[in-house]
């Protein structure tokens, strides 16, 4: 049986971030990433972010953070927690340079530690 709330959107822009959280991900092409969160290992780097649009082989990302060290990776899926990070805000990320990436089911890192 599935539910409907009415949420103001000022309600709505509080909690978005943590409604995907549990929510089980069907990835089937680059599109399907549209709209939602990752964590992101490339060759060289990683990095969070929700995926807003795809140009190509480059991804666009919004609320992206360079992850200078995710600390225990296992921790970092689970829980969130990430030791050092360094907010970018808007990233382009290519796709070619990916080795793998998850769904980061926590809010995305916005502030520098």
């Amino acid at each position: 049986m599935k539910r409907t709330i009415e949420l103001s959107e000022e309600t709505y822009q509080k909690i978005k971030g943590q409604l995907a959280e549990g929510e089980d991900i069907e990835i089937n092409s680059v599109a399907d990433m549209i709209g939602k969160k990752f964590f992101f290992r490339t060759v060289t780097y990683h990095s969070t972010g929700r995926v807003v649009k795809q140009i190509g082989a480059i991804l666009e990302l919004e609320d992206a953070a360079w992850i200078a060290d995710s600390g225990r990776f296992s921790d970092a899926l689970k829980g969130g927690k990430l030791s050092e990070v360094e907010p970018v805000g808007k990233m382009y990320l290519n796709m070619s340079t990916v080795v793998d990436f998850f769904p980061w089911n926590h809010p995305l890192p916005k502030e520098q530690k």
